[in-house]
């Protein structure tokens, strides 16, 4: 399996990025979670603690912002505007160890890699629906 080390993308990146616009961000990840619905990786039994809700991704060394909330079975991108519920943020490497399962959330919070802000029971909830993804084959370690 891949290892990802902690790093930080360079600041120039991450001011650039503050600089251009964020729903694209927003819509990406609406998608990509939509597709992972249609996929059988997220149950939508599993995502009624997020229904209505607004959840906003942050990549601090990215300058970026995702901003979504779930209604009618979907996800869809909101605006900056809107006042998140929960807010998540991190830097780029440390989403990159979540996803890889090379870290757990709770490890990257006690470090203050990951910041949780707003709803905590929602974040919780948000966190253990995550742990219980089942990872894709070609993202599991070999092996196991």
């Amino acid at each position: 399996m891949m290892t990802i080390p902690a790093f930080e993308l360079p600041a120039l990146l991450g001011r650039i990025g503050r600089a251009l616009p964020q729903w694209p961000h927003s819509a990406a990840l609406a998608t990509a979670l939509n597709t992972a619905i249609a996929g059988g990786v997220l149950r939508r039994d599993d995502l009624q603690i997020v229904d209505g809700r607004v959840v906003r991704i942050v990549v601090a060394d990215g300058g970026s912002t995702a901003s979504i909330t779930y209604e009618n079975g979907r996800f869809k991108p909101v605006g900056a505007d809107e006042t998140a519920d929960v807010t998540f943020q991190a830097p780029m490497s440390a989403y990159l160890q979540l996803m890889l399962r090379q870290e757990d959330p709770d490890t990257l919070f006690f470090n203050r890699r990951l910041l949780i802000e707003g709803d905590t029971e929602l974040g919780l909830a948000m966190k253990n629906m995550l742990d219980g993804i089942e990872l894709p084959s070609f993202l599991r370690q070999r092996g196991a």
